[in-house]
């Protein structure tokens, strides 16, 4: 079905994903944190758990609250704790407020995670809903980037780098008042409301299974990849970590030029070969980083692989969406509860660098994307409508 809707109404959705963005602020603040309170590695890293624990607690609870209020009234609420999130540590600046902040902002983030995405598609025509959900990312990525560079110049200008969250906190109740004000029709599914019981009855379902444990392991991937790259460079040549933490830099340029993209070649190519290809074009870069023995080659076929895996996601997404649309709400749960991925995987590519080394731990990430391009091809020939 085709859809007619204006930029005044697509914008205010794609500036949540921006919103999104701003969970990646922990990073850079867990350092700045540190450093003012004198603290120990574990206690700094309490900061970055506080956010990414929400993901598993709250994902199907929000799916359920959507699908009896709303995609646009949660996002919007998801934002709203975004807000208070922010201002809770620039309010009153000790190590407690700002894990309680960052616990806000947690909750806040897996809310928005949950709502955003099927709110984009319920606004998207049927030949664009990949390539809005890839310029989604894209966006998402971009507010990563500019924190820290907003970040520094206010330093350099103030002196006090926490007036990065009264400024993101501005765009936050901005976009919550631009979204509100917008009249979006909805999709409103004829069945009856979600429970958790209907969500986890999804896992009956042969291609829900398939699909959710593909983006289970994609975002495995991309947490492995980012988390694992330097400690492999610098073993395999020999460089500082400096050098080889440049890795990580190019993996998420190679990210943000492949979802942009991605955004434009969606609406001209069809999802499914544009997302076979792409898992193969991942899958060359990997093979390219484990055998190159040059530094320079290997860092080309990271760019390659990050070419190659930017636009999974968000292809996927839409397609396990547009499978059932009547339990968009119950699926898009399930998907983001699927993040937790990345907290399983990259364990065990240490486990395996410990004992069998750093070009071992790489074959996970080539046993992830193996079975993305398999859920890719079972999608593919996946047809038939199931019900649960």
């Amino acid at each position: 079905m085709k859809k007619r809707v204006s930029p005044a109404m697509m914008i205010p959705v794609f500036a949540t994903f921006y919103v999104m963005g701003f969970v990646d602020l922990v990073g850079m603040a867990t350092g700045y944190v540190k450093e003012d309170f004198q603290l120990s590695d574990s206690l700094a890293q309490l900061l970055p758990s506080m956010v990414f624990l929400w993901f598993a607690l709250l994902s199907i609870p929000t799916g359920i609250f959507q699908d009896r209020r709303g995609k646009k009234l949660t996002a919007n609420l998801g934002m709203i704790l975004t807000t208070l999130g922010l201002l809770v540590p620039f309010i009153h600046y000790t190590y407690l407020t700002s894990i309680i902040g960052f616990m806000i902002l947690g909750i806040g983030n897996s809310i928005l995670q949950v709502s955003a995405n099927p709110l984009l598609l319920d606004i998207s025509s049927d030949d664009s809903k990949a390539a809005n959900l890839s310029l989604s990312q894209f966006i998402k990525a971009s507010a990563a980037m500019l924190g820290p560079i907003i970040t520094v110049a206010l330093v350099k200008l103030t002196g006090n780098w926490k007036l990065i969250f009264p400024v993101y906190a501005g765009i936050s109740v901005l976009t919550v008042v631009w979204l509100y004000a917008q009249k979006i029709e909805e999709s409103r599914p004829e069945k009856k409301p979600a429970t958790f019981r209907s969500v986890l009855s999804l896992f009956r379902i042969p291609f829900v299974v398939v699909m959710v444990l593909s983006t289970f392991l994609m975002v495995g991937f991309d947490v492995g990849i980012n988390s694992n790259i330097a400690n492999f460079l610098r073993t395999k040549f020999s460089i500082s970590l400096e050098s080889a933490s440049f890795g990580i830099s190019i993996y998420f340029a190679s990210l943000m030029a492949g979802r942009f993209a991605g955004a434009i070649l969606l609406r001209k190519i069809d999802p499914n070969k544009f997302l076979i290809w792409s898992v193969v074009l991942s899958l060359f870069g990997l093979a390219g980083i484990i055998i190159s023995g040059n530094l320079a080659v290997t860092r080309i076929m990271i760019v390659v692989a990050g070419l190659g895996f930017s636009n999974t996601f968000p292809i996927v997404f839409a397609k396990i969406v547009e499978q059932m649309p009547e339990y968009a709400n119950e699926l898009s749960s399930l998907i983001i509860l699927s993040v937790i991925g990345g907290a399983v995987v990259p364990p065990i590519m240490g486990v395996l660098s410990d004992n069998a080394g750093v070009t071992a731990s790489m074959l996970v990430l080539v046993f992830c994307m193996l079975y993305v391009l398999f859920a890719s091809l079972y999608a593919m020939r996946h047809h038939k409508k199931s019900q649960p």
